[in-house]
């Protein structure tokens, strides 16, 4: 059963967090599907990561493309299996997720803004939903100028972080 990690943006913006977290969900081997919930901010995000740096390139497409199967990040506002098989899943901008997702894949993230209560207050409620169905979770702040896990819940559920510690 895979786990699911929420990052709580605080300091540094989606379009900056989530390359670094595909850089290493690529590094680990796996096919990522990040799923939004409008098609035109995914327009966006695929042109920021095509003008990423050379250093930093990361292939990706678009779902419904001829070569879906073969791309090793897929952005899509669909739910479902992904065409690439995606092992990991990026969920942003309050796109759902399931439980059974989560127990299928290697790692779910969720990235949320924190500077927009609506964002931290859904996220909040996935936390819930998700622990309570058995996933494991953990909360992640940059509050701090770097990453630090603030919170986990093992796959008995717990309460979401309710203070962003």
């Amino acid at each position: 059963m895979g786990a699911i990690y929420f990052y709580h943006l605080t300091r540094h913006p989606l379009e900056v967090t989530l390359p670094q977290l595909l850089g290493k969900a690529r590094s680990a081997g796996w096919p990522v599907l990040v799923r939004g919930v409008e098609d035109a901010r995914l327009d966006w995000l695929d042109e920021k990561l095509w003008l990423g740096p050379d250093d930093g390139f990361l292939a990706h497409g678009r779902t419904g493309g001829p070569h879906d199967a073969l791309q090793p990040i897929l952005l899509s506002c669909e739910t479902g299996v992904a065409a690439n098989d995606a092992l990991c899943l990026m969920v942003i901008d309050g796109a759902e997720v399931s439980a059974e997702e989560v127990g299928a894949l290697e790692r779910v993230c969720v990235l949320f803004d924190g500077n927009d209560d609506a964002a931290v207050n859904h996220a909040r409620s996935q936390w819930k939903v998700l622990t309570e169905a058995g996933c494991a979770a953990q909360y992640w702040s940059e509050a701090s100028g770097r990453w630090e896990k603030k919170h986990e819940a093992g796959s008995h559920g717990a309460a979401a972080p309710q203070d962003g510690s």
